[in-house]
């Protein structure tokens, strides 16, 4: 099974501390999803930007996680705007030699 990186991108429509006070309760539910590995959160405060890099086990973990609640909530919250969802297989030979996580939760 190949792993699958997810790429989401979004705008809020508040202060950082505001928009970290809105998420900070989502964090425990989305390491708990099923098939992640590991998020990497962003932010670009200027923007109003902010979203999250996200590895996980299979494309069917994936699915599942684009339809947990934790993610519909988020959605539908008025603060948040402009959401970009992006999947990708990531290419393991190219991303070794650049020293890639991609071996987080495999055996060595």
């Amino acid at each position: 099974m190949s792993k699958v990186i997810v790429q989401i991108n979004y705008s809020f429509a508040s202060s950082r501390a505001e928009h970290t006070n809105l998420v900070t309760p989502a964090a425990e539910p989305i390491a708990a999803a099923e098939g992640l590995l590991w998020k990497i959160w962003l932010m670009n405060e200027a923007a109003r930007e902010g979203g999250g890099i996200y590895l996980f086990t299979s494309r069917e973990a994936v699915d599942a996680f684009m339809n947990h609640p934790v993610m519909a909530a988020f959605a539908a919250n008025p603060a948040i705007s402009n959401i970009s969802v992006k999947i990708f297989e990531p290419d393991e030979t190219l991303s070794r030699i650049t020293r890639a996580p991609l071996s987080v939760g495999q055996a060595v």
